[in-house]
């Protein structure tokens, strides 16, 4: 079998389109029309291809660009081609994928979890926050947590949707993981009241911080 090009993909993909998927996927501000399991099924066929992953996402497609993600190799990445790659991302699920699939197992993610942190772009220093998240509940030594929270109970209420979402989120993993903390994390959610009505389907966990954390804590207890 020959190397795949990016035109067989494009086609492919093209053929996986649904109208229904794409009108659900455009509620959440993604446009593609690709069922995510197909979609995964595809990259699983296609294995880790670096080079074709690039020339994906170079086709700014997004169904491409999550195909790419799938494909890529996360540690072949310099760091500032992620920086530029986050950037162009502007669709939620392919930030989120090449946050959580990709930089994330990238040995430049600690300098660019500082860089994004402070970015200007609220959506890139989402992307910050996010790996600041991962590092609170898996490798906490070194992070100034009361120092986020400080950040977070100064900017968390005004900060634009994605931000505040990753600080949110953020806020409850320093609840969830760190006794000490917990309570000081607890009372900042109940002051500024972020996502205090966001509407959650039953059996799911609520965002807002203080049920989040309560939650958590109390199935890591009955555990």
């Amino acid at each position: 079998m020959g190397e795949t090009t990016v035109a067989e993909v494009m086609a492919e993909l093209a053929e996986l389109e649904d109208p229904k998927t794409r009108e659900v996927n455009g509620k959440h501000g993604d446009d593609h029309g690709v069922n995510l399991s197909k979609l995964r099924a595809l990259a699983k066929r296609l294995k880790t291809q670096q080079e074709l992953a690039c020339q994906l996402w170079e086709t700014a497609d997004t169904a491409a660009r999550l195909l790419a993600i799938l494909i890529c190799r996360p540690k072949a990445f310099e760091r500032d081609e992620l920086d530029v790659m986050l950037r162009e991302a502007r669709t939620p699920k392919v930030h989120d994928w090449l946050v959580n699939y990709v930089v994330k197992k990238n040995p430049h993610s600690e300098q660019l979890r500082l860089a994004w942190s402070a970015d200007p772009d609220p959506v890139v220093a989402s992307a910050g926050w996010a790996l600041t998240t991962e590092r609170v509940a898996k490798k906490p030594e070194g992070l100034d947590l009361a120092g986020l929270l400080d950040v977070i109970e100064s900017e968390m209420k005004d900060a634009p949707d994605r931000l505040q979402w990753a600080m949110n989120h953020c806020l409850a993993q320093i609840g969830i993981e760190h006794a000490e903390h917990r309570a000081r994390a607890i009372d900042i959610g109940e002051r500024l009241k972020v996502l205090e009505d966001y509407p959650t389907p039953p059996n799911c966990t609520s965002p807002f911080a203080p049920i989040w954390i309560s939650e958590m804590v109390r199935r890591q207890h009955d555990k």
